[in-house]
């Protein structure tokens, strides 16, 4: 018992030596976090003398702090004489003479450690980890790499340089070291992608990996990852023909499925690359009929047609042609409900593109009629065919198909849909007071888009029947609208010029504007449609069409014209000017991004 009592003092006594210590080290660091750094030196000094080795770090660089350098390398030199045979000293002694503005001594020290590395993998890493978080990138580099010659190992502490590479931002090397990377560890490809997406940041940099590339491709035909890593570059490039130049060179040296092809046009179709995207799906389908993907790549290949024409950037002969493989594919396989979606599609590119409504209506008349159709395809191809009825005059078949789907879908989104398109109609034929009273119910509608519409569809009927109770002048305007809605706007321009000849006077400006400004961004000529837009916001900013053309300007200056910038005082327009738009929350979100902040940003 008595051996006892002293053992229990000195843990007791070693314990609170160890408290202490704690506590004078937490205290350091707060004087090191305000600025007072003698203050923490003071206590790293006398922590230092009761534990060299624990808190030698801390008094060093509590010396370099305060710039005692010479004090600083006096304890180093002590240390390297305790301990001569760690490498952390020498470090830490280049360390001090790089502050004393003697960098040669330095590099003498480093460099003595390169030449003199120990031949194990283990250390090597140890010494290159010091340097590193001695904020020494540079030597970290020379021992890894010293370290692969020593070890005659060139695979050796690859994912170390890629770390220090990505740090530095050293682009070159960073390509270098994952170009001799891939062709072994072909996995990690989307990584090496997304590495360098992140440090480079032009054309330059791309052309640097492309000429790279080309090179391994001439000495290493058969490493097919290049080939891929070149897709991927032409990609960024936006140069889509070359990517898939290279990707159509690589199935065809590999014989495979096109499965590659067939992910590949994806990308392009959401780049907007549908000619590139239509000669990829092109390529699948020559494989042959027995081939796994030679339906879907039929299917997406019309799809990204109809995509091209919707997208505006077609010719007649695209039409044309667009309107051959809906036939083809419906001849090939039969008209079905798996068809269906084709017959749709097809209708609708005879009606509003090649103009030819009676046959658009027979074939849709056809499709509705085909048993076991899915019911929201049944309910889409319903509306239309109501639409293609109106194109062709017969608004009572219309406004009985556009009930029909209203009435079996209550309350719901295609319901709702059906309801406006019946309301427009209404509109389209003069019955404003009817037209009127069901906008006013779709209001409040549940789709954004619907509600929007609606409101102002009623505000222009109700703001021009209050000068001309008659309409006369809203009559013609509703006729001019009708030719937008049919894809006719030569004719539809015609009527609007017509207008204040006709009926001088009239309260239709602004509104005959508007229509012009949709013509325009129907042809894709946005150059043009913001001058009307313009003028509205000049001459009727407080109409209905106010906030509508200041929020459609920031749409075109953003996503057509890439005036990022203009984009922004339009939608600053919106949030500063008209508060109580409906736009106020997508402008609101669209200025914040474009303005930087992150896309959660509320």
């Amino acid at each position: 018992m008595k051996r006892v009592a002293p053992i229990i003092f000195f843990l007791f006594l070693f314990c609170s030596v160890l408290f202490a210590q704690v506590n004078d080290l937490q205290l350091a660091r707060q004087f090191t976090t305000n600025g007072e750094l003698q203050k923490a030196l003071e206590i790293y000094q006398k922590l230092y003398k009761q534990d060299n080795d624990a808190y030698y770090y801390y008094y060093l660089n509590g010396l370099l702090g305060v710039k005692k350098i010479d004090e600083a390398e006096n304890i180093t030199k002590k240390m390297l004489r305790k301990h001569p045979g760690d490498y952390q000293y020498n470090i830490a002694l280049g360390r001090v003479y790089t502050q004393k503005g003697d960098r040669d001594k330095a590099d003498l020290i480093y460099n003595d450690l390169v030449k003199n590395l120990p031949a194990d993998a283990g250390s090597i890493s140890n010494i290159a980890t010091q340097f590193y978080q001695a904020e020494n990138t540079d030597y970290a580099i020379k021992i890894f790499l010293q370290g692969r010659k020593l070890l005659h190992n060139d695979k050796l502490y690859t994912f170390e340089l890629i770390s220090l590479y990505r740090y530095k931002r050293d682009k070159a090397a960073l390509t270098e070291e994952y170009l001799n990377f891939l062709p072994d560890n072909p996995s990690f490809i989307t990584q090496a992608e997304n590495a360098l997406a992140t440090v480079y940041e032009g054309e330059a940099d791309y052309d640097m990996l492309k000429a790279s590339l080309f090179k391994r491709i001439q000495k290493e035909p058969q490493q097919t990852i290049y080939v891929d890593l070149l897709t991927w570059q032409f990609l960024q490039q936006k140069d889509f023909d070359q990517a898939l130049n290279q990707a159509l060179a690589l199935s065809r040296r590999q014989n495979d499925d096109g499965n590659s092809i067939f992910d590949l046009c994806q990308t392009f179709i959401s780049n907007a690359a549908y000619e590139t995207a239509i000669r990829g799906y092109e390529y699948i389908i020559s494989k042959g009929k027995d081939q796994q993907l030679y339906i879907p790549a039929k299917i997406e290949l019309i799809n990204t047609k109809n995509l091209l024409v919707t997208s505006g950037k077609y010719t007649q002969n695209d039409l044309v042609s667009l309107e051959k493989d809906y036939i083809d594919l419906l001849n090939e396989f039969g008209k079905t409900g798996s068809t269906v979606f084709a017959m749709q599609k097809l209708a609708n590119l005879q009606a509003f593109k090649l103009h030819r409504p009676v046959e658009a209506q027979k074939l849709l008349e056809e499709a509705t009629n085909i048993p076991n159709i899915k019911p929201n395809l049944l309910n889409s191809c319903k509306l239309d065919l109501g639409d293609i009825y109106l194109i062709n005059n017969q608004p009572w078949e219309a406004t009985l198909l556009y009930s029909q789907v209203e009435t079996a879908n209550p309350g719901t989104s295609i319901g709702q849909d059906a309801k406006f398109r019946n309301a427009k109609l209404a509109y389209y034929t003069g019955d404003f007071t009817w037209a009127k009273g069901q906008l006013d119910v779709l209001k409040a509608a549940t789709t954004q888009l619907i509600a929007n519409d609606a409101l102002n569809l009623s505000l222009l009927i109700s703001d021009n029947l209050v000068a001309d109770t008659a309409g006369n002048a809203l009559k013609m305007y509703a006729r001019a609208d009708l030719k937008i809605f049919e894809e006719q706007p030569a004719k539809a321009v015609l009527v609007l010029d017509s207008i204040d000849t006709k009926y001088p006077g009239n309260s239709l400006s602004d509104d005959i504007l508007m229509a012009k400004a949709r013509i325009l961004i129907q042809q894709k000529n946005y150059t043009d449609a913001v001058v009307p837009l313009k003028k509205i916001v000049d001459e009727h900013p407080f109409d209905l069409w106010g906030d509508d053309a200041v929020f459609m300007l920031g749409d075109i200056y953003e996503n057509h014209l890439a005036n990022k910038e203009q984009a922004k005082v339009y939608y600053q327009k919106i949030i500063t000017d008209y508060p109580g738009s409906l736009w106020i929350n997508e402008a609101r979100k669209r200025f914040r991004l474009l303005r930087g902040d992150k896309p959660d940003a509320s």
